[in-house]
């Protein structure tokens, strides 16, 4: 049996009473928001400690019933297939506590910048491209987030050689920071006259919303030029300035915007989007020292991997990293199966994290 840091506990339930004091008397607006927030994401886990403490309780007084000689057999009986029940009860709360307790990732709760562009297949990587990024799309719109086309280079025929989106909703990076990697597509195009397979690929990369206080930019790192908007646009391209091109000299890190017309609006975009990968290059050069210790991690955000392959001859989607296969590849496509994918991906790093904390303790 797995115990639980009980003096932890205790202090999670005086907080949570304290919470709901605070509500009972005069809070200002702000104040309200913040204290009804946190009290909606620890709820869960208070009822979750108050479940397993009567279930310790209880199993307690049937220890008691059973270790005394004067019990009569049936009450013996009944007390003994009662306490396999609380005791599966009981496994399961600990297991549900334990992964409450897991530190968060202090990004999770932020908006996501998802990027995606096409790889290797030529025209048919652009429409994995608009595929994949259609997927997230609908994916969104079930959680019920909002998503936000920031910049997007279409492809010849079709899908996009990069789009670049902001995913607007509590929880996005919780949900979707996985989702980084190589994605590869095998299927026969379009324009196959021959029927043949071909395979292709896309690189989606997803980045927490970062803000000022999360990275220190000095203003001395950054090389900022102006120039025109390059292709479609009308008069107004060959008019005006509008497009930036914002060089990090210190990562040497590139971000060109021109989808406004609006130099403004480009520069502040083109910050928002250098911002976030330069948190992400970072964290990915915290996580290849970490993975020297570690082989095996889930969600490392190495997007050199294949971590995905969608096959739809067959129907399929396998995920590679934790061999998961699910024969619904339109559900997934239509991101109502791409949840399965994720909360697997999820349960999967979680059961990471537990084992981690077991060795260290």
């Amino acid at each position: 049996m797995s115990t639980l840091p009980e003096a932890k506990l205790d202090v999670l339930l005086a907080h949570h009473a304290s919470l709901e004091a605070q509500l009972m008397g005069q809070v200002g607006a702000e104040d309200y928001v913040r204290i009804t927030r946190e009290l909606s994401e620890l709820n869960p886990l208070v009822e979750a400690v108050k479940s397993y403490r009567e279930v310790r309780d209880e199993l307690g007084e049937i220890d008691e019933l059973l270790e005394d000689p004067a019990t009569e057999p049936e009450m013996r009986a009944m007390a003994e297939a009662e306490r396999d029940a609380l005791d599966a009860h009981r496994d399961e709360l600990i297991q549900q506590i334990r992964i409450a307790l897991l530190p968060k990732d202090a990004m999770d709760e932020r908006n996501v910048m998802l990027e995606i562009r096409a790889g290797t297949g030529g025209d048919e990587a652009s429409l994995f491209a608009g595929d994949l990024f259609r997927m997230y799309e609908k994916f969104a719109g079930l959680q019920g987030w909002s998503v936000e086309v920031i910049s997007a280079s279409e492809g010849t025929v079709g899908g996009f050689k990069e789009i670049i989106a902001e995913v607007k909703g509590r929880g996005a990076f919780a949900k979707l920071k996985f989702e980084s990697g190589v994605h590869r597509v095998q299927r026969v195009p379009d324009t196959e006259t021959q029927g043949r397979i071909h395979t292709s690929a896309a690189t989606v990369a997803v980045l927490p919303e970062v803000e000022d206080v999360d990275v220190d930019i000095k203003q001395e790192d950054l090389r900022i030029e102006t120039m025109r908007a390059q292709g479609a646009g009308g008069q107004h391209v060959n008019k005006t300035e509008s497009a930036i091109r914002i060089t990090h000299l210190p990562t040497g890190i590139v971000v060109m915007m021109q989808d406004s017309r609006s130099q403004h609006k480009n520069r502040a975009s083109a910050m928002n989007i250098l911002r976030s990968r330069i948190y992400d290059a970072e964290q990915q050069r915290v996580d290849a020292a970490r993975s020297a210790e570690r082989k095996a991690k889930v969600g490392s955000g190495d997007r050199s991997e294949r971590i995905r392959t969608y096959n739809f001859p067959q129907g399929r989607v396998t995920d590679h990293r934790i061999n998961l296969t699910l024969y619904k590849l339109p559900q997934v496509m239509a991101g109502e199966g791409l949840g399965e994918l994720i909360d697997a991906l999820t349960t999967e790093h979680q059961a990471a994290q537990l084992a981690e904390q077991g060795a260290a303790a």
